[in-house]
């Protein structure tokens, strides 16, 4: 693993021009990939079973650590009707192998997200949040020039009108790694800028029926890819990526709420509502 993780290290590094911060750009660059399946949950919170999506496509380093990590999982259980209830929910998880240093590097599970598996669908649709109208983000021309990729976790604040009343850009987190720090910084700024300006004129459609059609406001997590070659970006499962993960912001009205889970395990193009469907109890080894 060690000798395959190096060459992949070096091919992710080869396009690098590294210029005012060498070392502190290195150390940002990670490789990633996210991971689909499904994961059955017992009433007692213990992982009863899990399937991966297209298992073949994926590294063996990669299956071997979900083989060991994903069965020994404990999720807080899932309460029906006041009783414990076994669950079904799919899962996406994004997996990260960092340097350690002399040739050694380390993978590890650093996001996890679960969608809704305890509905079926026909409640899903009346008991969820969805799109009533919803804008095109804009690739910024001198985002594209420079070919700056990357994806944009967006939380909206809606209310109880459908419209956005607030948003921020979680989290950004890089494909194309820039030359130096202050380089990092502005292909963050721009590509949230851009997100933002489409995501606040978003409208949503409220739940009718169910637990939530009563809250004050729900909190959205879109995210938003932004690529010069998204045909690519879209069959690249199961293989390694250029990976800088930005800092972490979460407003007031979105703190202190366990539930809304990792950002960038979000599957892309995918998730509404941020409330994850399980709560996963056990630490995460690379989190």
């Amino acid at each position: 693993m060690k000798r395959i993780l190096l060459g992949l290290f070096c091919v992710l590094l080869s396009g690098v021009v590294m210029a005012d911060e060498p070392s502190a750009v290195r150390k940002s660059v990670q490789a990633s990939m996210l991971v689909s399946g499904t994961v059955e949950v017992a009433t007692d919170g213990s992982v009863t079973h899990y399937t991966l999506d297209h298992p073949k496509a994926l590294p063996k380093v990669v299956t071997g650590l979900l083989a060991q990590a994903v069965p020994a999982w404990r999720f807080r259980p899932v309460m029906v009707d006041g009783k414990p209830a076994a669950a079904k929910a799919p899962m996406s998880l994004r997996v990260v192998a960092k340097p350690q240093g002399d040739g050694n590097y380390s993978v590890s599970v650093v996001a996890v997200w679960f969608g809704d598996g305890v509905k079926n669908q026909s409640e899903v649709s009346a008991e969820t949040i969805s799109y009533k109208t919803r804008a095109q983000p804009v690739y910024p021309r001198d985002a594209a020039d420079r070919q700056v990729s990357g994806t944009v976790y967006v939380l909206l604040k809606v209310g109880r009108d459908g419209n956005v009343t607030d948003a921020v850009a979680e989290q950004v987190n890089l494909r194309v790694v820039p030359s130096n720090t202050s380089e990092m910084v502005w292909c963050r700024r721009v590509l949230a800028d851009a997100a933002l300006y489409a995501m606040k004129r978003d409208r949503f459609n409220l739940p009718t029926v169910g637990e939530d059609v009563n809250r004050s406001f729900w909190v959205v997590r879109i995210p938003v890819a932004f690529d010069t070659h998204v045909a690519v970006r879209e069959a690249a499962y199961g293989q390694w990526q250029a990976y800088v993960p930005g800092p972490v912001q979460r407003p007031d009205w979105a703190s202190g709420r366990d539930s809304l889970g990792s950002a960038d395990a979000v599957p892309e193009g995918g998730a509404l509502l941020a409330d994850t469907s399980l709560d996963l109890l056990t630490p995460l080894s690379g989190g």
